[in-house]
């Protein structure tokens, strides 16, 4: 592998990870294709985006704080979870298997961060 962050296991969770909102946010109804959809595959594409980017930092803190946007980015997709199962356009055994997921990212991303130290 050519970059350093493809060899990263987070990054390769990640991936995973986006690829299955992809494909969440295309049974969404139409009226939401511009709307919670588009924003859902936005905030899981730069989880990895993120980690991707802050891998070629200069200093652990400059890693760091991709690594926390890429957090962020995890969080937001949450939200979005949350916000599709209230408005039913996912049930909630996806809802629950994709939360579980996106914790399982998150305690990830954290457990990098907390390495990098301070």
């Amino acid at each position: 592998m050519a970059f350093k962050f493809e060899n990263l296991r987070v990054w390769q969770v990640s991936l995973e990870f986006g690829e299955q909102i992809n494909s969440l946010a295309d049974e969404f109804p139409k009226k939401q294709m511009f709307n919670l959809s588009t924003q859902i595959r936005r905030a899981a594409d730069s989880i990895g985006l993120h980690i991707a980017e802050g891998s070629t930092s200069q200093s652990n803190a400059e890693q760091k704080r991709f690594l926390i946007f890429a957090n962020r980015s995890t969080l937001e997709v949450v939200a979005c979870l949350i916000k599709a199962r209230l408005r039913k356009y996912i049930d909630e055994t996806v809802f629950a298997n994709l939360y579980s997921e996106a914790e399982k990212l998150a305690k990830m991303l954290q457990a990098f961060i907390k390495k990098l130290g301070n």
